[in-house]
This record gives C-alpha cells, structure tokens and sequence, in this order.
C-alpha cells in the first residue's frame, strides 16, 4: 500500500483531468518525492515492471499533442510522466495499474495530472528518454500545479461544473452471473473498492469493467466497446488498447481501496466458467479474498 497522506477515497473523488495548468514550475521538492515514488514501484499484478520518468515540456512536446485530436486542449503543460513497458503478456494491463498508482501519488501531492493516449513510440518523448527496443510507450500524462487553485474559484467550478458520468452499479457488478445485479449495502466491506472501481477514468470514458462476485472471488471482465479500437483514431494513430489499460486502472483502485480498508487478497489468473453475454467480453484475472 503506497504512503499516500490522503485516503484513496479521497484521491480518487478529487482527481480529474486537468486541463489547465498554470506556468509556474513544479518544484524541487514534488519532483523529488514523483522520482521517489516512481522508483519503488516494482511489478504490477501480471510480473511486468515500467519504467517512469518526469521530463520538462517543451514547445516541440505541446505541438505534438495538437495531432492528438481531442487532447489538443491541454494548455500549458509544464511536465509529463512518461511511462515505458516491455512487450510482454497482460503488459498494458500492468502498465495502467502502475501508471494510476503514479497519478494518485501526484494528486496526493497536489499536482493535477491529465492521461494522454496515443502513438508516442516514435515521437519526441520517446527520442528524449532513448526509449530501448521492445519496449512500448502506451501513454502519458501531463502533470503539474492547476491553473488557479484558489478556494473560492475551485469551489465555483465543483458546483457548476458536471460530474464525469458513470455507469450504474447494475451496469458494472453481479452475483455469481452476469445479468444478476450485485447487491451490497454501504456497509459491506467490499462496496467502497466497488466503488473506486465505478469512479476509475478511462478512454473516452467507456468503462469497460465488469465485475462478477463469486464468494470470495472478484472476477474482473473487460466488455469491449464495439467498434472503438476500429475507429479512425486508432487506424491512423496506430494507438495501444487503452481498455486494457483502464482495467489495469480498475485493479489498482480495487486494490488500494481494499488495503486501506484492511483487506487481505491476492490477484490470480484462473478463468472461472462463466457464461459471457458476448464475444466483446473477455476475463481478465480474479482477486482472490484471503
């Protein structure tokens, strides 16, 4: 369990994709404890490690985001936290878990931070840390201090701002089946990492986890959204599967809400016989209650 200050609850409801960010430089101290933090990351939950770095913004760097289409918004970037992995099995899935222990940690300092995806394995990022061959750049993220931190301005926005929409919790989690809804009080120990999992970001916000509660087995899925990876972006840009990545992000906040909360597991990979409801619906590996 990382030593963050703030409870992952909090971390996780706080955070949200910066946009803006103001021109002042992060600072020596924060860099130090991003390297700290970044160094003593190990595996995640697959065997596959990654490697971060906090590189310095360039001009040439924000012109390269404008080819990002949506991500082109993002002003003054100060920093980015670029992430590299080897190409092995379940990597991406490794990469998003370790990648948002990272964005947790920077919010926990108090940096905002935005999740960039898109082709960078023959960009100017990958040219600025001499990324070695077999080795694959998934995405980013920039990071740095948020454009007008004042109270009052932060409260104005939390108020008239919309929430990021989410997927009910009937949508995402069953009972031993799918099309059999979870239910669980407040009070179950498992309903805050359920929870985390429902609040988790992802690409494009299509929430492709799906949860199946098998005794003391969580079953993690990942329902494909259809026709996503075959759209333009993906085809031109040549970009990662970013919904292996969210269900490594899915893990991590699984994971963390449940530590903190004082509970004991295991990841494991052995696929349970379920009946999926399509062929856009793939088991991904299990949480095993201890």
């Amino acid at each position: 369990m990382p030593d963050f200050s703030h409870s992952v609850s909090e971390l996780v409801r706080s955070r949200f994709s910066c946009r803006k960010y103001s021109k002042e430089e992060i600072g020596r101290q924060k860099i130090e404890q991003l390297r700290i933090f970044t160094s003593s990351l190990g595996s995640g939950p697959f065997g596959t490690g990654a490697q971060f770095r906090l590189i310095t913004a360039e001009e040439s760097d924000r012109n390269e985001l404008k080819g990002l289409g949506t991500y082109g918004f993002v002003q003054n970037p100060p920093a980015f936290i670029v992430g590299t992995v080897t190409k092995a099995d379940r990597n991406l899935e490794d990469y998003g878990f370790l990648f948002e222990k990272v964005i947790l940690f920077a919010t926990d300092i108090g940096l905002g931070t935005c999740w960039l995806g898109g082709t960078f394995t023959k960009s100017g990022f990958s040219k600025k840390i001499d990324m070695p061959d077999g080795y694959s750049m998934p995405a980013i993220a920039a990071v740095g201090n948020i454009y007008d931190t004042r109270p009052e301005k932060r409260a104005f926005m939390s108020r008239h701002l919309k929430p990021v929409p989410r997927k009910d919790w009937n949508e995402l989690f069953f009972d031993r089946q799918f099309g059999s809804p979870l239910v669980l009080s407040d009070k179950d120990k498992y309903s805050l990492p359920l929870e985390m999992v429902r609040l988790a970001p992802s690409a494009s916000n299509k929430q492709p986890w799906r949860i199946i509660k098998d005794g003391d087995k969580f079953h993690f899925y990942m329902q494909r959204t259809k026709g996503y990876r075959e759209s333009l972006p993906f085809k031109i840009l040549k970009i990662d599967d970013m919904q292996r990545i969210d269900m490594g992000i899915a893990m991590c906040h699984f994971e963390l809400a449940a530590s903190e909360s004082g509970l004991k597991g295991r990841w494991i990979v052995n696929e349970p016989d379920v009946i999926v409801p399509d062929s856009l619906t793939a088991y991904t590996a299990s949480w095993q209650i201890m």
